[in-house]
């Protein structure tokens, strides 16, 4: 019997690309509400408890609400919004964190997945805290380089308008305020016990993403080079089919945010030297930063192989 799967949202950007993901599987049957019934409370409420899988593919009051008209307590949940993802009774949907975090996706009805620039900033810090090698107090400062789709069809619209604003050639900085959304789960996830200092950054491209974290080693246990460091790192990961390590100096020279752009991938470079470290995480934010992650979260909620479906 087929898995069915309804997709809260499917007009949005994550809504989509998880569409495309999976549309064409045939183990799964994609639920379709009607284009004109899309916010009729009853219709959506039949859909979301008809279905074995749904993705909350919505703002965040939208998740919330959504959540609430469940009853059918069979269906299992996978929410693309901030809403959940600190939120007690559900599980954050990084795999990669540990072997228990994979298991803890795979039996929970519950989970949260990850935001986009805090999914670069845990796959480079989290390992560091929990090896011993980034005290939990130490004070993290990290910039996020991404496309512009991350932004939702407003921000898409914006910049491939044709009389767009000459502003929308160089790179943008924004959340000013140092208190952007996924800060909290960046603070939870990586088990850090002050909230890192983040800067996003949005340029001219349309998918792709580089977060980096920069570290003065002196301040470390042990006073670890970038070149342990790095090796450390890719001890940690180094089963995962997903996230890689790149091997110290091989990719010390340019990196580009939309390297891995039409993939579920994520790669961590690790550059500097005996005083100074800079971990970089690049990965597709619409991918393993969204809708990727999704389909590779279900995947692992349905017991199959997680790569089921999705680009290396």
């Amino acid at each position: 019997m087929k898995t069915k799967v309804y997709i809260d949202g499917q007009s949005g950007t994550t809504g989509l690309q998880i569409y495309d993901r999976i549309g064409a599987r045939d183990d799964l049957e994609l639920l379709r509400i009607d284009e004109d019934k899309r916010h009729d409370m009853d219709e959506r409420k039949k859909f979301l408890n008809a279905a074995d899988i749904v993705f909350l593919c919505l703002p965040d009051a939208g998740a919330v609400e959504a959540v609430s008209l469940i009853e059918n307590p069979e269906v299992r949940v996978i929410d693309a919004s901030t809403a959940h993802r600190v939120a007690e009774g559900w599980t954050y949907g990084f795999p990669e964190l540990s072997k228990e975090q994979r298991e803890a996706i795979r039996t929970s009805r519950r989970v949260a997945n990850p935001g986009c620039h805090a999914t670069g900033l845990i796959a480079a810090t989290a390992p560091l805290v929990r090896m011993g090698i980034l005290p939990a107090d130490y004070p993290v400062t990290c910039y996020s380089l991404t496309g512009y789709s991350g932004g939702g069809k407003k921000m898409i619209a914006e910049y491939e308008a044709e009389n767009r604003s000459g502003l929308l050639d160089s790179p943008g900085i924004y959340g000013l305020n140092l208190r952007h959304k996924h800060v909290p789960e960046m603070q939870k996830m990586t088990g850090l016990l002050y909230p890192p200092v983040f800067m996003p950054v949005v340029d001219d491209y349309y998918k792709g993403m580089a977060g980096t974290i920069m570290l003065q080693n002196r301040l470390l246990p042990g006073k670890p080079s970038a070149e342990e460091i790095c090796e450390r790192l890719q001890e940690y990961y180094r089963d995962e089919h997903f996230v890689s390590v790149v091997p110290f100096g091989q990719n010390d020279s340019k990196l580009y945010a939309n390297k891995l752009a039409g993939t579920n991938r994520l790669e961590i470079v690790v550059c500097g030297h005996e005083e100074q470290t800079s971990v970089t995480a690049l990965f597709d934010n619409l991918g393993k930063g969204a809708s990727g992650a999704a389909v590779q979260n279900m995947n692992i909620m349905l017991g199959l192989d997680e790569a089921t479906g999705l680009e290396d």
